[in-house]
């Protein structure tokens, strides 16, 4: 990565574990894709006390070589599953690698187009 990772954490304490996570989930997406020129990771813990049973909420930033770049921000609010730290990370790459994974279907020209009627009725 050609900037060095930018890590901010809310609302608890940022963790050797947490650093651990975010660069270990940063580099499946490099190995996959190619450098990473910047990266941003926003944690916020739910506001006040954890024990209402709300979600994390993970916003990942990737800079990609030649303009490229993910963003994800919103976190779904229905699944429970998000108010474990750990999970909420892992899946907010996850969300982030799916983004890029499409993204390149789009350039090699594997997805899916939608082709005008007129061009269905021809030929």
């Amino acid at each position: 990565m050609e900037s060095p990772l930018q890590l901010e954490v809310h609302g608890i304490k940022s963790t050797d574990h947490v650093r651990d996570l975010v660069e270990k989930n940063l580099s499946k997406i490099e190995k996959r894709f190619g450098r990473t020129t910047a990266c941003r990771v926003v944690v916020r813990a739910p506001n006040g006390h954890h024990q209402s049973g709300d979600p994390f909420d993970v916003n990942v930033r990737i800079a990609l070589p030649a303009g490229r770049e993910v963003n994800v921000g919103h976190t779904p609010q229905n699944d429970n599953r998000l108010t474990d730290l750990d999970f909420a990370i892992n899946d907010a790459f996850k969300r982030a690698l799916r983004q890029l994974s499409d993204e390149a279907e789009q350039l090699k020209g594997h997805a899916k187009r939608h082709v005008p009627k007129e061009m269905n009725d021809e030929g």
